[in-house]
């Protein structure tokens, strides 16, 4: 894949077969790129965006989202990507052949700072990495949004504990 590609469902971004991450820096996302190069995967399989980009990409997706894009959570995850994005976050986008491998990848990512990395499948997609300050999960709708687990219900707020974590 690459920047120019932009696998869609209902019009939104979902890459099937890929796992998403997000990085508070383009420095961690540069070193997680090395560090997932170093177990055989680089190339094609792995495309970087940076804040604007994405940016970008996902005021696209929601200008021409279809009305079925709601029935999942592909436009909740956007929205949620898309405040990440605001605050500056760059991301890679990492094809993976199996469940394994994309674990191993977030593994990876998260090592290196990765706040979020998501595995997009056919018909579920899901959250690889959990951090010691999340909330229990409720649950997730179309009119409530994606759970960010974060004490506010707001995905912007990640960001905002995140030295938190750090520490």
């Amino acid at each position: 894949m690459t920047s120019q590609d932009h696998p869609t469902s209902f019009g939104v971004f979902k890459p099937v077969g890929h796992v998403v991450i997000s990085f508070p820096s383009e420095t961690q996302a540069d070193d997680a790129r090395q560090a997932i190069a170093e177990q055989g995967i680089s190339g094609e399989a792995v495309t970087a965006y940076t804040a604007g980009e994405m940016l970008a990409q996902i005021d696209a997706d929601l200008a021409h989202a279809s009305p079925l894009a709601n029935l999942g959570q592909e436009i909740n995850l956007i929205k949620a990507h898309r405040a990440l994005a605001e605050r500056g976050y760059h991301w890679l986008v990492v094809r993976v052949k199996n469940d394994e491998i994309g674990r191993r990848v977030a593994d990876t990512a998260k090592a290196h700072g990765a706040e979020r990395a998501q595995l997009y499948g056919r018909f579920i997609i899901e959250e690889l990495i959990e951090h010691a300050s999340d909330t229990p999960q409720v649950a997730e709708s179309p009119d409530r949004g994606l759970d960010p687990q974060t004490p506010s219900g707001q995905e912007a707020e990640r960001a905002d504990l995140r030295p938190a974590r750090e520490g």
